[in-house]
């Protein structure tokens, strides 16, 4: 199902796997994280350290996972412009790979202030579950940060479908749609932090573009009409 013959079903099968950044994106917070609660949140990641641990190692995956879907899409649309091919690739991978990387040293900060280390014997519990939360935060605006750079891969690849002739163009103007939410999402979470549930509510529609394109790939798989060493005919 995933030969090398089809390199869009291979693309779409590696872009599957960076659905499991959820768990850490979604799961975890509606799961774990208590809004306005530093003691709750601290007691939580404490009791579920194995379920928080997790988390740390899907940002790491996913992470790792963005830079070989940046790499299959580029083989994919390669012949359509290169140029554009490669700056996909330097916004969905170069860019984001290290941000998630250092993301989860906040997670490692916010693990170790739960359990009270002895190390951190200066410290009361008040002012440990304090850190937590704020690593929790710093966590959270990581992410927004990476939202800028989630947004911005979407429109090189978005032009690259809309003109590669052999996917939707549909699909090229959804996810185009759909950097656009993301790069809102990020302003407004580090602009109009009140608004920013709203915000996300209103992009959901948008960013489903990113699940559409998926879903495309894998069923219906996507071939050059050109071999990988060549070029898009003008």
């Amino acid at each position: 199902m995933f030969s090398s013959r089809n390199p869009g079903r291979v693309a779409g099968f590696l872009y599957l796997l960076l659905l499991f950044a959820a768990l850490r994106l979604v799961y975890i917070p509606a799961k774990l994280f208590v809004t306005g609660s530093p003691g709750a949140t601290a007691a939580n990641i404490a009791a579920h350290e194995r379920l928080f641990r997790v988390g740390m190692v899907t940002d790491l995956f996913t992470g790792t996972m963005v830079i070989f879907v940046a790499l299959a899409l580029y083989r994919l649309f390669k012949g359509v412009n290169q140029h554009l091919a490669l700056l996909m690739v330097i916004l969905g991978a170069l860019v984001v790979t290290p941000i998630y990387f250092m993301n989860v040293l906040n997670d490692v900060a916010a693990l170790i202030l739960a359990h009270g280390a002895s190390i951190l014997s200066a410290f009361d519990q008040p002012q440990r579950d304090a850190l937590v939360m704020l690593f929790v935060k710093l966590h959270h605006h990581g992410v927004l940060a990476n939202e800028i750079f989630w947004g911005l891969w979407l429109f090189p690849m978005g032009m690259l479908i809309y003109r590669s002739g052999f996917m939707p163009r549909f699909l090229g103007v959804w996810l185009i749609i759909n950097g656009v939410a993301y790069l809102a999402l990020s302003l407004t979470g580090f602009l109009l932090p009140v608004y920013e549930d709203t915000v996300a509510l209103i992009a959901l529609p948008a960013q489903l573009g990113e699940v559409a394109t998926i879903l495309w790939l894998l069923i219906k798989g996507a071939t050059p009409p050109w071999d990988d060493s060549e070029s898009a005919p003008a």
